[in-house]
């Protein structure tokens, strides 16, 4: 993109700018004050008076509230800071207490396995729960089918993020085609080179030749920020496993697609489907849905669990040869070891955070679950319960009569319902991002870090303003906010205060017409072509602050291999360029767009 002189100096003036200290400050207390509610009192005067470590530990309970507007303010009062990593008086260090977690849940598959590997003596084994693990194992069974290594191999496909042997930054998928050589010894004697070589010939031939195989132990366990109060754990996989679990994931997501389960959406759903957000809203006014959550679900997938589900599934094909089960795949690709704080562990569960498949693999178990609960409660009473079941990871979304039910066999299972974020006693529901209370979206604001470059103002005085039109019914905006989104704005250098209509994300301040036209411009008038009429329609151009990839050139078989597997590339297979551009970092730049007016208002 090009600039004139005048756009390249504010480019370079908006990089080197930095917000104010006190800022972040200012605008905290201006937006406990504008709540208006004793909650808000009691957070702005906890973050104060340096008492940071009760802060970040605030509880909140729906049932102490009657009155949407009372609950609303209270709500967005105790959660605006509970993600706010620049807390000073903790008293805890918030790595070593997502490590003692991750060991905690890891003795607690161990224990898990342990029962799983005598289901026979378990006590937890009788009576319903041995109807409902039978119904499970076939839940899964029926909805996966036959285990299709070709199709295995064609759904493969690079994530974002780094592996064992590349760093975040580098970590594009050129740059792993052309490099990435990490595999484990399990993947490796599951598929070997030969077999991979049939099937993507001139990648195998090319990383042969720069060092694959290149063994990897396992994974590797780091901590990346959650709340005010913990980090979350997350493993860094091989390269070529991470390949291939995004594979194993992929073909989860379409069985899960076949019955309904769309894990591609959790708010709003193109084609009017129903998804966790819409459901926690219409269950805030009925009641009929629980809304639940499981604390650290994925480090509670335990080895066991996941082999006496999974390892049935056997299916032969019409010569009677045995093909690769879903168990076997899986355990191969998974990390059986890995380092955590310098220490190689034998890993108790089947993956965790990280793994490409562990977000399709949970949410296939709770939706095998919760569904059988619902079969068994429709087998008992003769009718099927009203309410739904939907899932998208561990967000589980189920009847209320049901709940029992499922929370006996997620205890069966090994995993721990989260009861502070779960919801079936009071009109409040939250589910995948959503906040509801009795059909009105009381979704907060949540300020992660203290205010630092112009993004991050955009961003929050963006947030209170849709809050207040939240707040108002999204008629119109909540004026006691009114002072805080001034705040935000005059805290920038006027050159910066871009104004932009919804819609265009975070890249200036959302205002109004009267607000975001330039005071001295005329409207410019835009001239477009209509079946059988000419018009004219007003209008206007905004510029806004964008992040874009910076690029730089590379060449090369990686480079060939991103490109042909690119869904645009299908017209250009047989003139594919050896050199082209790579995006690797973010830069800042400006844009334009030209809005119609009757577009708008």
């Amino acid at each position: 993109m090009f600039y004139d002189k005048h756009e390249r100096n504010v480019l370079k003036d908006l990089r080197s700018f930095r917000v104010a200290p006190e800022v972040s400050s200012d605008c905290i207390s201006r937006y406990l004050e504008s709540l208006d509610c004793p909650r808000a009192l009691t957070v702005e005067m906890l973050f104060s008076y340096g008492e940071h470590d009760q802060l970040a530990k605030l509880g909140f309970n729906p049932l102490d509230y009657e009155k949407v507007e009372e609950l609303r303010g209270a709500y967005a009062a105790t959660k605006f800071l509970s993600k706010f990593k620049d807390f000073e008086n903790l008293g805890f260090d918030l790595d070593e207490v997502a490590n003692e977690k991750f060991v905690k849940y890891e003795q607690l598959c161990a224990r898990t396995n342990e029962r799983f590997r005598a289901l026979e003596l378990d006590p937890k084994f009788r009576g319903l729960a041995v109807r409902l693990h039978k119904a499970v194992g076939r839940k899964i069974h029926r909805i996966l089918g036959s285990f299709k290594l070709e199709e295995f191999l064609e759904s493969a496909y690079w994530g974002p993020g780094a592996t064992t042997l590349q760093k975040a930054r580098d970590a594009s998928a050129t740059n792993k085609f052309q490099c990435e050589t990490g595999i484990t010894r399990d993947l490796y004697d599951l598929l070997p080179s030969d077999l991979l070589r049939q099937f993507y010939p001139t990648w195998i031939d090319h990383i042969s030749e720069v060092g694959f195989p290149n063994f990897q132990v396992g994974n590797k366990v780091i901590t990346v920020p959650k709340d005010a109060t913990e980090n979350r754990t997350i493993a860094i996989e091989p390269g070529l496993n991470l390949w291939f679990q995004l594979a194993v994931g992929e073909m989860i997501k379409k069985r899960l697609l076949r019955c309904g389960v769309d894990l591609r959406y959790q708010s709003d759903h193109p084609k009017g489907g129903k998804t966790n957000q819409s459901l926690a809203y219409h269950s805030s006014k009925t009641g009929v849905n629980a809304t639940i959550d499981f604390s650290s679900a994925s480090d509670s997938i335990s080895t066991g669990v996941i082999r006496e589900l999974f390892l049935n599934t056997v299916i032969y094909d019409g010569e009677e040869v045995v093909l690769p089960t879903w168990h076997s795949v899986m355990d191969s690709c998974r990390s059986h070891y890995g380092l955590q704080g310098g220490t190689q562990r034998k890993w108790e569960k089947f993956s965790s955070m990280g793994n490409g498949f562990t977000f399709p693999l949970e949410s296939l178990l709770f939706y095998a679950v919760a569904s059988c609960c619902v079969d068994h409660y429709a087998s008992m009473t003769g009718h099927k319960p009203e309410g739904e079941v939907s899932v998208y990871g561990d967000d589980v979304i189920i009847p209320v009569v049901c709940l029992d039910t499922f929370s006996l066999m997620s205890d069966f299972y090994g995993f721990t319902i989260n009861a502070k974020k779960s919801h079936y006693s009071s009109q409040f529901r939250e589910s995948c991002g959503g906040h509801f209370y009795r059909g009105a979206d009381v979704k907060p604001v949540f300020l992660k870090e203290h205010l630092s470059d112009v993004l991050s103002v955009y961003k929050l005085a963006n947030n209170v303003r849709r809050f207040a039109h939240r707040g108002m019914g999204k008629l119109c905006c909540d004026a006691r906010f009114r002072h805080v989104f001034d705040a935000l704005l005059l805290s920038v250098p006027k050159a910066f205060r871009f104004r932009i209509p919804e819609g265009l994300g975070d890249g200036g301040f959302i205002s109004n017409w009267d607000e975001a036209v330039p005071a001295s411009a005329q409207l410019q008038r835009s001239k477009r072509t209509r079946p059988s009429l000419m018009v004219w329609l007003e209008g206007f151009w905004v510029r806004h602050l964008t992040v874009t990839g910076k690029t730089r050139e590379s060449e090369g078989v990686g480079l060939l291999l991103d490109r042909l597997r690119s869904p645009s590339a299908q017209e250009r297979r047989n003139t594919v360029p050896l050199k082209g551009r790579v995006r690797l970092r973010i830069s800042l730049s400006l844009t334009q767009r030209w809005y119609d007016l009757g577009a708008w208002i």
